[in-house]
C-alpha cells in the first residue's frame, strides 16, 4: 500500500519505518528529517496525495512545566494543547479525497475527536487509532502491541476499520487483538492505560516506602507475590518498585484526566492522588540520598546515574531522576548528572554517593532486550551505590551497595 506518515520525529519516524518493511511510505515533518527506509516529502502534500492511508502522528503536548520531572500537582488543571493537530488536519484535508482513509494517532482526552478533531477532515474518510507504544523500544512495541485500539465514528466494525485491520495484520509479528470502539471509547482506552500504569507503579512504589520505613521487608518479595496473583488483581508487567512513572505521557496523561475529572464535575479526583504519590515517593528517595550522603560526609558529591527518562534515549521530559534531584536541591544537595544521551558534560571517574536510576534489564526486559546495565563511569573505592532495582552487586569491598526497598537484606 501507499502510506502517507505525517509528524516524522522521535516516535513517528519508526513507526513509519516499521511500516516500510511492508509498504512504500512517504513521511513528512515541519522538520528537517533523513531517512534511508522511507521517502521523506519536503512539503506535506507530498505525503497526501496518492496515498492510500495517511497516518497523522502530530504531537498535543502540554505545556512544558506540566512534564513530571519537577512536581506538578500544585499547578491548575489542564488539557492538552490541541492547536498542532487541529492544523495539521486542516491542511490534510485541503489535498485528501474520498478513497483515502485519515487516520489520527495522537493521544486526546475523551470526546476531543468528536467535538474538535473530526470535524477538520471533510474530503476523506477517518479512523482514531492511537498507539500503544514506548520510547527507546517503538519498533518492537509496533509490531508486539497487546491491543490495536480503533475509533470509528459509532462504533461498528466498518469497512474502514476492517481495512486498517487488514493493513496491521501485514507488519504485526505477534498476534494481538483488535479492540474497536466509538471515537470516543478509544480515547479512554488509551488515556487509561496510561494512568493505570501510573497507578500501578504508584502503589508497587508505596510498598517500597513501607519497606524503608518499617524495615524487615523486602520490596520484591512482595510484589512478587502480588504480580503472580493473576485470578484476581494482576499480571507482573510494572510491579518491580523503583523510580516512579516517567517519561511524556503518562505523567501529563494523569494531569489531564484531573482535568477531565474537574470539567465533568465528577465529584473526585483519583489522578490527583497517583501524582501526589508519585511526588511523595520521589521525595521520600531523596530524603534517604540526602541522608546516606550527609552521614557519610558525601553530600556534596552526590551522582544520579542516569538523567534521561529512561535508559538508552535521550529525553528528559517527564524524568524521575530530575523530579529526585529537585527535591535533593530543595534540600540543600545539588545532584550531578551521568547520562551518555542526555548529559552533556560526562564524568570517566568519581567517588561520592550514586543513585542507579537506569536499569534497561527491567525497562526493556519484557521486548527480549536483557543486556545488562552497563555503568556510565568508574565509581571509586568510597563509595555508596543506592540502588533502588535491587540487581548491582559489586565485588569491591571497599563500595557499599545499598538495595533501596529490601530492609530485610539492606546491604549486599
Amino acid at each position: 500500500m501507499k502510506i502517507g506518515f505525517i509528524g516524522v520525529g522521535k516516535l513517528g519516524m519508526s513507526c513509519a519505518e516499521v511500516m516500510a518493511t511492508k509498504h512504500e511510505v512517504t513521511g513528512y515533518d515541519i522538520y528537517t528529517r533523513k531517512s534511508d527506509k522511507i521517502r521523506i516529502s519536503d512539503n506535506l502534500r507530498g505525503a497526501v496525495v496518492n496515498q492510500d492511508i495517511i497516518f497523522i502522528a502530530v504531537q498535543t503536548p502540554h505545556d512544558p512545566v506540566y512534564g513530571g520531572e519537577q512536581p506538578i500537582t500544585h499547578l491548575k488543571n489542564k488539557d492538552f494543547d490541541y492547536t498542532k493537530v487541529t492544523q495539521v488536519l486542516k491542511d490534510v484535508d485541503a489535498w485528501a479525497q474520498p478513497d483515502q482513509l485519515v487516520v489520527l494517532i495522537s493521544t486526546v482526552l475523551p470526546g476531543t475527536t468528536r467535538r474538535l478533531l473530526r470535524p477538520n477532515i471533510t474530503n476523506a474518510r477517518f479512523i482514531y487509532n492511537p498507539y500503544l507504544i514506548a520510547m527507546g523500544s517503538v519498533e518492537w512495541d509496533m509490531v508486539n502491541p497487546e491491543m490495536v485500539i480503533i475509533g470509528t465514528e459509532d462504533g461498528s466494525e466498518t469497512g474502514d476499520a476492517r481495512e486498517l485491520i487488514t493493513f496491521y495484520k501485514t507488519i504485526m509479528q505477534n498476534d494481538p487483538r483488535y479492540e474497536v470502539g466509538t471515537w470516543d471509547e478509544a480515547e479512554c482506552i488509551k488515556v487509561f492505560y496510561n494512568t493505570f500504569i501510573s497507578a500501578k507503579l504508584g502503589l508497587a512504589n508505596m510498598i517500597q516506602d513501607v519497606a524503608m520505613k518499617q524495615g524487615n521487608i523486602d520490596v520484591d518479595v512482595v510484589t512478587n507475590a502480588l504480580a503472580n496473583s493473576k485470578m484476581r488483581i494482576m499480571g507482573p508487567k510494572y510491579m518491580t518498585a523503583g523510580l516512579g512513572d516517567a517519561g511524556p505521557c503518562h505523567p501529563r496523561d494523569n494531569i489531564a484526566l484531573r482535568y477531565l475529572a474537574e470539567e465533568l464535575d465528577l465529584g473526585y479526583d483519583l489522578f490527583d492522588a497517583i501524582m501526589k504519590a508519585r511526588e511523595q515517593q520521589a521525595k521520600n528517595m531523596a530524603r534517604f540520598i540526602r541522608d546516606v550522603a550527609v552521614e557519610q560526609g558525601l553530600d556534596k558529591s552526590v551522582y544520579i546515574h542516569g538523567k534521561a527518562y529512561k535508559p538508552n534515549v535521550a529525553y528528559t521530559e517527564g524524568s524521575y531522576s530530575l523530579l529526585v534531584g529537585y527535591y535533593l536541591e530543595e534540600m540543600g544537595i545539588k545532584p550531578y548528572y551521568i547520562d551518555p544521551l542526555a548529559e552533556d558534560t560526562q564524568l570517566q571517574f568519581a567517588i561520592g554517593v550514586f543513585l542507579l536510576a537506569h536499569n534497561q534489564q527491567i525497562t526493556y526486559g519484557y521486548s527480549g532486550n536483557i543486556v545488562e546495565q552497563p555503568l556510565y563511569c568508574e565509581i571509586g573505592s568510597g563509595s555508596t551505590i543506592i540502588d533502588p532495582w535491587r540487581t548491582y552487586k559489586t565485588t569491591n569491598p571497599d563500595i557499599k551497595v545499598i538495595h533501596y526497598g529490601n530492609t530485610r537484606n539492606n546491604q549486599v
